[in-house]
């Protein structure tokens, strides 16, 4: 049985719930819920276990805060023995608008806390990466309010069906592959008339 490590990156804590910052916790969280899983703590963070036809997901949202993501990554990447190209990553990024989501093989941290914690801990920025656009459209000097804040009104329809595009995602990734996976997401615009 082939074997995949699904990382959420977010903060635990009710006060950063639903803000956008979470959105790799929001994510893990419908793909678990839509394969009848369920989250228990265990080491360094929450982990669901899926299997869906011969395949198994070990889904882990850090409980060690953004910025120290890396050593639940690493320990359970070691645990449970998974090659590093059947991980995936799934972050917020201020770089990409609200309406897109990228797919990358590598990449660098782009200043995020999460993923310089991970790359410092694997020693290469070599590993998948689910990027969630979560736009920047925000007054100069505001940023960590900006990111830490909660989705506008008007964003959560989008926002909600992106979540269930990024569940499609991770299926995809498993079952056919990084490049058809990235062929077939990263040009999208995602909005509610044309999905």
């Amino acid at each position: 049985m082939s074997k995949y490590l699904i990382i959420g990156l977010g903060n635990i804590g009710d006060e950063y719930a639903n803000t956008r910052h979470n959105i790799g916790f929001d994510v893990l969280f419908a793909f678990v819920a839509k394969h009848g899983g369920k989250f228990t703590v265990d080491r360094l963070a929450y982990v669901a276990e899926i299997k869906i036809k011969g395949k198994q997901f070990i889904c882990i949202c850090p409980t060690t805060y953004m910025n120290l993501s890396g050593r639940a990554f690493k320990y359970w990447q070691e645990k449970e023995k998974i090659p590093t190209a059947n991980t995936l990553t799934i972050v917020d990024d201020l770089a990409l608008p609200i309406d897109k989501i990228r797919i990358r093989k590598s990449g660098t941290h782009a200043g995020h806390n999460g993923l310089k914690d991970i790359q410092n801990i694997l020693g290469t920025d070599e590993y998948p990466k689910l990027r969630f656009g979560i736009g920047n459209v925000y007054p100069k000097g505001m940023q960590v309010d900006f990111v830490l804040g909660k989705w506008k009104k008007d964003e959560v329809a989008i926002v909600q069906l992106k979540i269930e595009k990024s569940v499609e995602i991770i299926e995809r990734f498993a079952f056919e592959g990084i490049d058809r996976t990235m062929t077939a997401y990263n040009n999208l615009s995602f909005s509610l008339n044309n999905n």
